[in-house]
């Protein structure tokens, strides 16, 4: 089953053309996913302390229709796999009131350890096991 965190568009989100801020929905997206990550256990904070740090280094967006203040959404969630140390979020923002898909993304990550060298800890790489 897909993961999936609500939102309401705020009126301060749009732009002057009224419709959200194309630089906003990487917000949406980077909160889903850790809203992800704490649904499955994984506490982001708690791996940055622990000098663990997970780190984007790609994001793919195509952006299809546009929200506007008000809208109703939910971004779902679904980890990849991309190779032994890249994982992956496809990510898809949808209207509710009529389940149109507004975004298509891919956001590629890694994780570094404090000597900046990549590390999977378990925890992440249980979570990415089915490949593109």
């Amino acid at each position: 089953m897909t993961f999936k965190v609500d939102f309401k568009v705020r009126d301060y989100e749009c732009d002057l053309q009224g419709i959200v801020n194309n630089s906003v929905y990487f917000n949406y997206l980077e909160h889903a996913r850790h809203e992800f990550l704490y649904a499955k256990g994984v506490d982001f904070a708690q791996l940055a302390k622990d000098k663990i740090n997970l780190v984007v280094i790609r994001s793919e967006m195509d952006y299809k229709h546009s929200l506007i203040p008000g809208d109703e959404f939910y971004v779902a969630v679904e980890p990849v796999r991309i190779s032994r140390l890249k994982f992956a979020f496809k990510q898809t923002v949808v209207r509710k009131r009529d389940e149109k898909v507004m975004l298509d993304a891919l956001v590629t990550g890694t994780s570094v350890n404090e000597k900046g060298r990549p590390f999977l800890p378990p925890e992440i790489d249980n979570l990415f096991k089915t490949e593109i």
